[in-house]
């Protein structure tokens, strides 16, 4: 699943500007280095499955993770995607509740792991930390009911064209304009809350009209003023 062990330097860390960690005094941050196991786990590698008793939170250093929840019929639906930078796992730590997603690395990812104890810790003894982990879950938390009021209100047209544009700002796009994630035409129906077919039918139409540029998996967006005007952005 994962090879061997890296030697990641929490001070040289993208992470160490997240919120969280910047209010870390030294000997927090070295508690954590002699603590953390870090890991490169290929694409396809699941880090943690729904009903997982956590035994503590991720950093993301590098990759894309999908999350997501598995159905009753066995569909996936994707919550979100975690890129370097973001901390996954966290809530189900703190709740002392078995995870209630499952995540899966869709582009080869570094992750350090580090323990629940540290976490707690860090709660109850760093009072900025405990704030900010505070944020963390309530902008999540309203990202979760922005997402539940777009299945329920919009179409499944407004959300594909609202999808590729959430992603385009999220990720970005590389120097020949082309999205810098790489979903498949499942994963983006799992995304959006529909058929396989109907995200095929939806990206040959945007392609006709312009909007967009596809080959195989690899999206370039040519009018995103379009996208928004179908999104109702």
């Amino acid at each position: 699943m994962f090879e061997d062990p890296i030697d990641l330097s929490c001070d040289s860390c993208t992470i160490r500007t997240h919120p969280l960690f910047r209010h870390l005094v030294e000997e927090e941050l070295q508690e954590i280095m002699l603590n953390k196991i870090t890991e490169t786990y290929k694409r396809g590698s699941i880090i943690y499955q729904e009903g997982n008793r956590m035994k503590g939170f991720y950093c993301v250093q590098s990759g894309i993770i999908k999350i997501y929840q598995t159905g009753f019929d066995g569909k996936e639906q994707i919550i979100r995607f975690a890129k370097p930078g973001d901390i996954i796992g966290y809530r189900s730590v703190v709740s002392n509740e078995p995870a209630c997603t499952t995540t899966e690395v869709i582009e080869e990812s570094v992750l350090c792991h580090i323990p629940t104890e540290i976490l707690l810790s860090l709660v109850k003894n760093n009072g900025n930390f405990a704030v900010e982990l505070m944020k963390l879950t309530c902008k999540e938390l309203g990202e979760a009911n922005s997402y539940i009021t777009d299945i329920a209100q919009k179409t499944v047209k407004e959300r594909l064209a609202e999808i590729l544009i959430q992603l385009d700002d999220e990720f970005g796009e590389d120097a020949l304009g082309i999205l810098k994630i790489s979903l498949t035409r499942e994963e983006l129906s799992n995304i959006v809350g529909t058929a396989t077919e109907s995200i095929i039918r939806l990206l040959s139409e945007f392609k006709n009209k312009g909007y967009i540029e596809i080959k195989g998996r690899k999206i370039k967006i040519l009018d995103k003023p379009g996208l928004k005007y179908i999104a109702n952005i």
